[in-house]
């Protein structure tokens, strides 16, 4: 075999060659020699190839060495772990070819020359020829070494890199994937370190792997080296960033920013036996992002790309190195879980009853689950785990994966959405909560527990056995219809969740809701902390806030990454925002609000809505809210975003808060900004043509309507039997509202219950020539069809 082909340096290497340094070595190829003019930088190197690793299996006879002892293990004599340490027992004891040493000795006498340094430092990776295709991906499979420097750790590394290819996950691995063993090969990648052990690294997807949303990257990193993010080891930050707006390079459309604990980080270990090691990260690396905006903009972009490029969804590794600042490429594969599923269906999971949460962490998927809780500090005590209970562990490698298969459920202490574990429960189609603190301490050992991650980004679990349903949405063959329909949406978790469902925008973003999930805080008392009485809260502010020159730019930056997130969802389809609306007491509960609100009799017709927002006592805080908007339009370029608002009785309050929004740089048409009006108030509909005026549509709050209109206290137990939207009166008001609306030239929405709880007000709506209707995500489906059914009634009279 004197005459093979060794080494292949990787820009002479594509991914027609697979089959020659396999698929992540084929990959760092490909980038390399048809992606660096687009500016995709990818630190080089060589791989060796199959051929040589099968040059080396013929020189030391392994191959019907290795036969025998794998049909041990299928006639089983032997168990997986006893296979695979006798066969990686063959490796070790193994030489390489002289002609395989000297051809890497002579590539890496290359790459220093390259580097202008003796002995660089490089990653040896493992590349199997059938690793990373869409259907199947082996990435974490085989080993990975870290700042390996000189011939022999090199040589050693590289040796260590064949045998892992009978790592007993490997085997496991194929095993069930019914690849033959004896027919894939190996490729030892060699690639320039990039010095991210002074820096920063992490994985990046240009597909939301929650959701399957295809508008969004996502990016996670940890001050470090990689390994720490992949394996899942440390709470990663987390960014999104929402693609169609990226060529755009005056826009921000980064939509969501998360600081992770980023509790270790690996650095290059000095003498010894080991090449990399854990440090406590230091405080003020674990309280600031590991990437500046532009940073994340610039990866953002790369992944595009990379995608386009590659004509999928992709997995990427990132590096930042310290000493230059470079960001570099190091590895990219196909995204294998989201870009497969079923197209033509959306599974909903729905908690039906609530208890004591144990933990709480990173939602992974959108299902639930429940089973008996078994804490595993190791893969080792595969034995002590029982089929269908639920995984608790401080985290999960590989080595953890037959163990995982039989789990209900998946809770780890560390990790981000890109970790191991992550990754893995998606594949296998279960819930997993990652990064929940404290798991090994408060969830009791054999515990009958529910695992939820049905409830948005973040994922609980449930002390006891908890009853949720399924219900299996059918996305195919729907009728198209005249009136828009549209979505309710609360929290901007939610907003991804349900992007498959053929809304044409969403009626109603709730913006309290951001406030209160996300926020947390009193506008009021974000604005001046040292004015607030209560000591408590005021060191809750100051904790919240720390991580800001202002406190109020807490809140603006929020609430604009909330609301973007949320209007990202649907661009360029309309995202009518409304402008908060808790009454007194509701924001009162939020942290500091307390002094700041007036106690009220019945808040729900008190100081809430449009009075609030010229008053002395809350108009700062209406200027932080309008800042979060034209932030979403001007910075992040969302401008399908729309204003709308609440509660607004007279004409001349609208004129208020039309001037109060002016003020803040919401001018009504300016960028095509439009603003709307909540009608809830029978003043709404008695002075329709008044209110047309300044408004460019109304949407009916029909729960406050039927209340105003009933006289009827919609929370009242005693009167529920009174309060009914269908009622004669609620409707003309409607009908009414419509005409009058439709002769100005005004379009008329309804973001109320009604619709979706009732078929016959679905259809008195459309026979009335309603715009839109905006509903709970659950009730699009079926009240398409209602709406459908509706206007065809109407045609055929």
């Amino acid at each position: 075999m004197a005459d093979i082909e060794r080494i292949l340096w990787f820009e002479e290497t594509g991914n027609e060659d697979v089959s020659r340094v396999g698929g992540k070595n084929a990959s760092l190829g490909e980038m390399i020699r048809s992606l660096a003019d687009h500016g995709i930088s990818v630190p080089g190197g060589f791989a060796t190839t199959a051929e040589a690793y099968r040059e080396f299996i013929e020189i030391n006879g392994l191959e019907d060495k290795i036969r025998q002892r794998l049909d041990d293990f299928h006639a089983g004599r032997k168990s997986l772990h006893k296979t695979g340490t006798s066969i990686r027992r063959l490796f070790g004891q193994a030489k390489l070819p002289e002609g395989l040493a000297s051809a890497v000795r002579e590539a890496y006498a290359k790459l220093c020359e390259r580097k202008g340094k003796e002995d660089t430092d490089v990653a040896v990776r493992s590349s199997a020829t059938a690793e990373d295709l869409p259907e199947a991906s082996f990435a974490g499979q085989q080993e990975s070494f870290l700042n390996v420097s000189g011939e022999e750790e090199l040589l050693d590394a590289t040796k260590r890199c064949y045998a892992s290819l009978f790592t007993d996950r490997a085997i496991s691995y194929r095993e069930e994937r019914g690849f033959d063993h004896l027919s894939i090969a190996l490729s030892v990648g060699v690639q320039e370190m990039v010095r991210a052990d002074t820096g920063c690294s992490g994985v990046m997807f240009s597909i939301d792997t929650e959701t399957g949303f295809p508008r969004a990257v996502l990016i996670n990193g940890a001050w470090g080296l990689g390994e720490n993010v992949v394996q899942g080891a440390v709470n990663p930050d987390e960014f999104r960033v929402f693609k169609p707006l990226l060529d755009d390079t005056s826009l921000v459309p980064i939509v969501e920013k998360t600081l992770g604990a980023k509790e270790k980080k690996m650095v290059y270990a000095r003498g010894g036996s080991k090449t990399t090691k854990n440090v406590n990260t230091p405080k003020d690396e674990r309280g600031r992002f590991v990437l500046e905006d532009d940073e994340i903009l610039t990866l953002a972009r790369w992944a595009v790309i990379i995608e386009d490029h590659y004509g999928m969804p992709m997995d990427m590794e990132w590096a930042k190195d310290g000493e230059t600042g470079e960001l570099k490429i190091v590895q990219a594969r196909p995204e294998t879980v989201q870009s497969q599923r079923q197209k033509g269906t959306l599974k909903s999971y729905r908690l039906e009853q609530r208890g004591e949460v144990l933990v709480e962490g990173l939602s992974v998927g959108d299902a639930v689950a429940t089973g008996k809780a078994l804490l595993l500090k190791s893969p080792d005590a595969i034995e002590e785990f029982e089929e269908g209970a639920v995984l608790v562990t401080e985290m999960t490698d590989p080595d953890w994966a037959p163990i995982m298969k039989k789990a209900a459920a998946i809770v780890t202490e560390h990790g981000g959405r890109t970790s191991h574990a992550a990754i893995v429960s998606r594949e296998l189609g279960i819930p997993a909560v990652v990064g929940a603190e404290g798991a090994m301490d408060r969830i009791p050992q054999g515990r009958m527990v529910t695992v939820s991650c049905a409830e948005g980004d973040k994922g609980y679990v449930y002390d006891d056995s908890l009853n949720f349903s399924v219900e299996e949405l059918d996305l195919s063959d729907l009728p198209e219809t005249e009136t828009r329909i549209m979505m309710n949406i609360a929290s901007p978790a939610a907003a991804y969740r349900w992007w498959r469902l053929p809304a044409r925008g969403i009626g109603l973003a709730r913006m309290e809701f951001v406030v209160n999930d996300v926020i947390k805080a009193h506008p009021m008392a974000l604005i001046d902390i040292d004015a607030v009485k209560d000591e408590e809260a005021k060191k809750r502010l100051r904790e919240l806030t720390k991580d800001y020159d202002e406190p109020a730019e807490y809140f603006v930056d929020k609430l604009a990454l909330g609301l973007g997130k949320i209007a990202s969802s649907q661009y360029p389809e309309p995202v009518i925002v409304r402008m908060s609306d808790f009454k007194t007491n509701e924001y009162a509960e939020l942290i500091g609000g307390a002094q700041f609100e007036p106690h009220e009799a019945n808040p729900m017709i008190g100081f809430r809505g449009a009075s609030r927002y010229y008053s002395p006592r809350y108009a700062p805080g209406f200027a932080l809210e309008c800042l979060a908007v034209k932030r979403v339009r001007e910075r992040m370029g969302l401008t399908n975003v729309a204003v709308m608002i609440p509660f607004c009785r007279t004409v001349d309050e609208a004129d208020r808060v039309l001037t109060e929004l002016a003020k803040n740089g919401l001018v009504r048409g300016k960028e095509g900004l439009e603003v709307l009006v909540m009608a809830e108030v029978p003043s709404n509909i008695v002075l329709a043509e008044e209110f047309a005026e300044r408004f460019d549509g109304f949407s009916i709050g029909s729960n406050d309507l039927t209340q105003l209109v009933l006289g009827v206290d919609r929370d009242s137990g005693e009167l529920a039997q009174v309060f009914d939207e269908r009622n004669e009166a609620v409707k003309r008001m409607i009908a009414q509202l419509i005409e009058t609306a439709h002769a100005k030239g005004v379009k008329v929405g309804i973001c109320g219950q009604a619709p979706s709880d009732y078929p016959e007000f679905a259809a008195f709506l459309v026979e009335h020539g309603i715009d839109s209707l905006s509903l709970n995500p659950d009730s699009v489906l079926l009240t398409q069809k209602r709406v459908a059914q509706a206007e065809a009634a109407l045609r055929s009279e």
